[in-house]
């Protein structure tokens, strides 16, 4: 009997899993395992830990409805916590598998356990994360548009998205041994409770991910208004807030796409819901830029190797970390951040030109903090997004944000400050 086993990576969902699909394809029986890496519950050299507590609730929530998902399938979920390298290709021995299935990731440290994986078991990797295909882009990876509009004109001329997958009826596994998860105290951290102040109760899973995607274009149509509204700061629904879901892959870039499609079709098509498909070619061109460029996109000088001196004072960074700054709308942002594990798109880019512009220091210390408190970081869009902000990425002006005038824009009357505002 061939068998597979499929190691879930940032794909934590049965629709729209090309590596589960081609395994069912493959064999006759599938191993779903997932490896919690030690590397990601160590410190950084900042000394953040890598995986903050929100990121690890949701990245928990998101393992257990899985495992959910898959005992309703008639299989299981296998979990392990260590280095994927020594215990991939053990488990591959022990359940007689022919190859590993699984997701394809652009970052040099996953790389790395994928080529330690290679010498000891055959792998076949397919991408799970990008909207687009690889393989449909108008160009080779070594030709990526340095620029983004310059990408996303040939991509919407030339490119096609391929649409999603269904989830699979059965899924035929062996007795497997049933994983019980650990929580994040287990994990040696302590739990957070939701801030109320919060702009959303994030749950981790495809569960509720697909429960995230219905509520925003169907329950309430909010997508029709989402190009005015996605600049908020307050609330669940001026932006759709599906980053942490995409993050984990508990939803498919592929997937909500498709449903903008039919939203389009069905309700209305409008500058909003074009607005949210040029969102997620962001994502995209943030992921192909990784494949490109490499390790550069942690590296001081980013992609354009730009010669600067980046300062770090601990103690700058550390009031900017706390919201002690005493610029009232950076503050407020930074502590959304680290009471909530999240913070608007419109804060993200003031506070990242704040550290880096007016304090002077390090953007890769700023982007390790965003690393380790974001329960929807995504390595390709965070470090896209601030080597961009440090005018080191694909666009290499030096965007300074005056956040006094982003204040009066974008939090007119105060509420936001207020809001969250010491005490």
């Amino acid at each position: 009997m061939k068998r597979g086993l499929l190691w879930f990576r940032t794909d934590l969902r049965l629709a729209d899993n090309l590596a589960l699909h081609a395994a069912l394809q493959d064999c006759e029986e599938i191993i779903p395992v997932y490896i919690l890496d030690e590397q990601w519950l160590g410190t950084d050299r900042w000394g953040f830990p890598r995986t903050g507590p929100f990121r690890l609730q949701f990245q928990l929530e998101s393992l257990q409805d899985l495992q959910t998902q898959l005992s309703a399938k008639q299989s299981d979920l296998i979990f392990r916590c260590g280095h994927p390298a020594a215990i991939l290709p053990e488990l591959a021995r022990e359940y007689q598998c022919d190859r590993i299935y699984c997701s394809k990731e652009y970052t040099f440290e996953e790389i790395a356990v994928e080529r330690a994986l290679e010498e000891q078991v055959e792998v076949s990797y397919f991408h799970n994360s990008p909207m687009i295909h690889p393989d449909d882009l108008p160009f080779a990876i070594e030709k990526l548009p340095e620029v983004f509009t310059n990408f996303r004109k040939k991509v919407e001329k030339y490119s096609q998205i391929r649409s999603p997958l269904p989830a699979p009826e059965i899924i035929s596994s062996p007795t497997l041994e049933s994983a019980d998860l650990p929580s994040v105290q287990d994990l040696g951290r302590v739990g957070v409770a939701p801030d109320p102040r919060g702009v959303l109760a994030f749950r981790g899973g495809a569960t509720a991910g697909a429960d995230r995607l219905r509520h925003y274009l169907w329950d309430t149509r909010q997508l029709s208004d989402y190009k005015e509204t996605r600049n908020g700061l307050i609330g669940a629904d001026y932006s759709s807030k599906f980053s942490a879901w995409l993050a984990q892959g508990c939803l498919s870039a592929r997937t909500i796409y498709a449903e903008v499609e039919r939203y389009e079709a069905e309700v209305e098509k409008n500058q909003s819901t074009y607005w949210m498909k040029f969102e997620l070619l962001w994502r995209d061109f943030f992921k192909f830029t990784a494949m490109r460029y490499g390790k550069k996109i942690f590296l001081p000088g980013g992609i354009k190797d730009k010669t600067k001196n980046w300062n770090y004072r601990p103690e700058t960074v550390q009031r900017w970390i706390d919201g002690a700054t005493g610029d009232a709308f950076v503050d407020a942002n930074m502590r959304e951040l680290k009471e909530t594990g999240f913070m608007s798109n419109r804060g993200r880019q003031n506070v990242a030109s704040y550290l880096v512009h007016q304090l002077g220091q390090d953007w890769r210390v700023g982007a390790a903090w965003f690393e380790s408190r974001l329960i929807d970081y995504d390595v390709t869009s965070n470090y896209g997004n601030w080597i961009y902000a440090a005018g080191v990425g694909n666009d290499p002006r030096d965007r300074v944000f005056n956040t006094q005038r982003q204040a009066e824009r974008y939090d007119e009357h105060g509420d936001y400050r207020e809001l969250w505002g010491e005490g």
